[in-house]
């Protein structure tokens, strides 16, 4: 058994701004639902999905919003683009798939949840992201991502790999670089290649000494790093905070509920008829 736990509200965003505009007969703009219901009913009938769910940002806010102001907001996104958030989760819970709609915290904390409750159930849970706060959750070959753009999986060893750390130290590092998705500024001074040196000998921040003096690892402007570091250890942790993923979130459901056995056909004829979608595609 395979569970495949989707980032809907990534998938439609991508659907948005990669796929034609559409209009629904009701005259509104419906296309990136069409294109994210063709995407992942395509993926649910694939033969080792046996399991699968899809978490959505139901409202783009959360609880991070109250920890730091400069948080990611829904300011600044496409009205057509906003309007379908609600007839999208509508759609994919049509096909079948067990939808998680985020208020208080973020898709990606019930994806996290997710991989951490169900881990030991199934053969592998893979979480369909290309998101790198989301490799934080990797474990071995048993909890992987899966970036299906690309078409590239991340295993432990792929993200070492990749980000020059283990998926634990993934939160230190964007806390220190910064993550501008999430309005995560970091530290001054402190790249990607410095980050990895340093968290690959000390694992998290709190264990980076002030003193350069004291440090054990060698890096280019290593004075500078640590003084940074020194002068914002505040902040630092306050951004690993918003980087660390929940993995609490109430999910009602256990695994057997997440078991995939197709759409619900009453309901999948009445969206495609709102959305003016062909229903015999999904059939």
């Amino acid at each position: 058994m395979k569970l495949y736990v989707i980032d809907g509200t990534f998938e439609l965003f991508r659907g948005f701004f990669g796929s034609p505009p559409a209009t629904s007969p009701g005259g509104d703009e419906v296309g990136a639902t069409r294109a994210l219901m063709r995407s992942l009913h395509g993926l649910a009938k694939e033969p080792q999905v046996t399991h699968v769910a899809c978490a959505f940002d139901h409202v783009i806010e959360s609880f991070r919003n109250d920890m730091f102001d400069g948080y990611k907001t829904g300011e600044g996104i496409e009205p057509s683009l906003r309007g379908q958030f609600e007839v999208a989760e509508r759609a994919i819970a049509a096909l079948g798939i067990t939808i998680w709609p985020m208020v208080e915290f973020e898709a990606d904390d019930a994806l996290a949840t997710a991989a951490a409750r169900f881990a030991e159930q199934v053969e592998q849970v893979v979480i369909c992201s290309p998101d790198k706060d989301l490799t934080q959750c990797v474990q071995g070959d048993h909890v992987v991502t899966l970036d299906r753009i690309r078409r590239t999986r991340l295993d432990e060893a792929g993200v070492v790999e990749k980000f020059g750390i283990p998926p634990a130290s993934i939160p230190d590092w964007l806390a220190l670089v910064g993550d501008t998705a999430d309005g995560i500024p970091g530290i001054p001074r402190w790249g990607k290649k410095s980050a990895a040196t340093v968290l690959a000998h000390y694992g998290h921040v709190e264990a980076i000494p002030d003193d350069v003096d004291a440090w054990e690892v060698k890096v280019r402007g290593a004075a500078g790093l640590a003084q940074q570091l020194a002068g914002a250890r505040q902040d630092a942790m306050l951004y690993r905070d918003l980087a660390t993923l929940r993995r609490d979130v109430p999910l009602s459901e256990m695994l057997e509920d997440l078991r995939y056995r197709g759409p619900d056909h009453a309901a999948l004829a009445s969206v495609c008829a709102e959305l003016g979608q062909r229903l015999e595609r999904f059939e």
